[in-house]
């Protein structure tokens, strides 16, 4: 009998371009392909010139699309900074992806997050234009 772990990892990728991050209120872990740096898996500060350092990263790795979990207020800054570098940006209920057994450390969150996210397995929350977040 097949293993249903086999199965997910045999999905075809749909969004090769496709990062996974798992944000928190001190430190932001990040996952790109594997094949898009030596060191595919990153640990960022939330301050603003790390959250910069982290988008130009991204940049470099060729990113083009980004699924984002937090449970807190803690992705506002990122998300703004990427939106700002044309990195489509997927914010994700954490409820969605937190009911699977296993992961427990932020670095394997961020990994799964990217795979999932790579295989158009993460449907994003809603968040209205930045016109009308200005009124908010």
């Amino acid at each position: 009998m097949p293993n249903k772990r086999n199965k997910v990892a045999q999905l075809p990728v749909i969004e090769s371009n496709a990062a996974g991050i798992d944000v928190g209120a001190t430190q932001v872990f990040v996952a790109v392909p594997a094949d898009r740096d030596p060191e595919p898996i990153r640990c960022f500060e939330t301050f603003t010139v790390e959250l910069e350092r982290l988008a130009d990263w991204l940049q470099q790795c060729k990113i083009q699309t980004v699924a984002m979990e937090s449970t807190g207020v803690y992705w506002i800054p990122l998300f703004q900074i990427l939106e700002k570098r044309n990195i489509q940006v997927r914010l994700v209920n954490a409820h969605h992806i937190k009911n699977v057994p296993g992961r427990k450390t932020d670095v394997e969150d961020c990994q799964w997050i990217q795979h999932l996210h790579s295989v158009g397995l993460l449907r994003g929350s809603f968040r209205p234009d930045n016109e009308i977040c200005v009124f908010c």
